[in-house]
């Protein structure tokens, strides 16, 4: 099964051409109500690289999300070519369905070679080997959050705290979550690849610290969340086939709105990307 749902993962990222900078993308075979966030922006950045006229390192990308994707029907990618440069390189890629724009991303790309270097240091956490995994991590949760259970499982979550289902049973709160994510599957040499499915990855436990923040979880309480915007900026190669840490908190949530700002990690502490997320967050107590 997890070799299943990572050949899919690969597959909904072959995109099929349409045409002069048009690309259409498929839906895997299990899907939410409305077209997973982390799979438009993956595909977006797919289309967006593979009209480059050479390999260029991205170095960020930002989507605002307008409407739902159905996931019965393609998505159509349409990149629109703003830039390109020997070292740079600029695209605008709209994402529609059906006549409708759902989204619109902004990929930059640039081959900046070598100079000044730090990062943030990652925290200390347990290393990925001992700790759980996703599917043990659920077992006895069910009923209480079916989605995660059937959803697509592309990539292998250890996380090193309790996720929130389980914090919400031991009624704590937690104002950051941080898990080891890796394709579950060897990527192989494409670096778009690689940066894909960590874009993929980045929608996954983001917003959580918003709702673990005020000790409430999916599943147990009446929370509605949908995506606004999304910004990735990559900082050094990922290799995302070997363990990474995703470590991520909410500096703040407001007028039904929550902000996440997350870190990638690899397993030598270097930072690879850095990414903020905000939602809307609707919270609706029972009593």
């Amino acid at each position: 099964m997890p070799q299943r749902d990572f050949d899919e993962l690969l597959a909904v990222l072959d995109l099929r051409a349409g045409g002069e900078d048009v690309f259409f993308g498929a839906h895997p075979s299990k899907n939410p109500v409305r077209t997973f966030g982390g799979q438009m922006m993956a595909q977006a950045f797919v289309a967006a690289s593979r009209t480059l006229p050479r390999y260029i390192p991205p170095s960020a990308l930002n989507i605002h999300f307008i409407a739902g994707g159905d996931p019965e029907h393609d998505l159509e990618l349409r990149v629109v070519r703003l830039r390109d440069e020997r070292r740079f390189a600029n695209r605008r890629v709209d994402v529609m369905q059906d006549g409708t724009l759902l989204a619109t991303a902004l990929v930059a790309f640039m081959a900046g070679g070598r100079g000044l270097e730090h990062s943030t240091p990652p925290p200390e956490v347990q290393p990925p080997h001992d700790l759980p995994t996703i599917e043990k991590l659920l077992e006895g949760y069910e009923e209480t959050v079916p989605l995660f259970v059937e959803a697509l499982k592309p990539i292998e979550w250890r996380y090193t705290n309790d996720p929130a289902w389980i914090m919400r049973d031991k009624g704590e709160k937690l104002p950051h979550n941080r898990v080891w994510l890796k394709a579950r599957g060897e990527i192989g040499e494409d670096p778009v690849l690689h940066q894909a499915a960590m874009v993929y990855s980045s929608d996954t436990t983001v917003l959580d610290s918003i709702i673990t923040t005020h000790g409430l979880s999916w599943g147990h309480d009446r929370i509605f969340a949908a995506t606004i915007n999304h910004s990735v900026w990559f900082h050094r190669p990922i290799t995302f086939d070997d363990w990474v840490l995703y470590s991520t908190q909410s500096p703040v949530a407001a007028e039904s709105r929550g902000m996440s700002k997350g870190h990638f990690f690899d397993l030598d502490g270097q930072l690879l990307a850095t990414v903020v997320q905000e939602g809307l967050i609707k919270y609706f107590p029972t009593n």
